[in-house]
């Protein structure tokens, strides 16, 4: 299954959904991101706290969902609240969409301390639907039960904690 995370200027949560998803290395889940409106590059926080919990880099980088017109795309999970009201690109055809909203840890005016708590918790709450998502009998689902269990991984998992 082939995931599109889609943040508008794809540089900091779509990214780290991109990487955490990976990183869980299950043959049954490919994750992608992009943005309707790149920034160019990956925010250097993103890498830095992706890095220090030892999660893979080296192929990261702010992309259009443009440049996915020719990937099969199962599912596309936007990230940010501005994705979410975007209308998709006519190529995603009828790949369904559902949103996974999150808070975004690039833009907190506060201390090191404080933007290292935010982006560890959004990496938590990353991981907490990852696995939910990986838990789940992928293989057997039909695409709408396939939806409304990514929908409710979102509504039971917020801020890295289990609700």
């Amino acid at each position: 299954m082939n995931l599109l995370f889609i943040c508008t200027h794809n540089r900091c949560r779509s990214i780290l959904c991109e990487a955490i998803t990976n990183s869980f290395d299950d043959p049954r889940v490919r994750a992608f991101s992009a943005g309707s409106q790149p920034a160019g590059e990956v925010h250097p926080l993103s890498l830095k706290y992706l890095a220090k919990q030892g999660i893979p880099t080296a192929n990261l980088r702010s992309q259009s969902w443009d440049d996915f017109a020719g990937q099969a795309i199962d599912i596309a999970i936007t990230v940010c609240d501005s994705a979410a009201g975007e209308s998709c690109p006519l190529w995603l055809g009828n790949s369904p969409k559902v949103h996974w909203g999150l808070s975004d840890p690039s833009k907190l005016s506060a201390s090191d301390a404080d933007i290292e708590a935010a982006f560890n918790t959004c990496i938590a709450s990353i991981q907490a639907r990852v696995q939910a998502l990986l838990a789940l009998d992928i293989e057997n689902l039909d695409k709408a039960d396939l939806i409304s269990a990514l929908k409710k991984i979102h509504s039971n998992v917020s801020d890295g904690v289990k609700t």
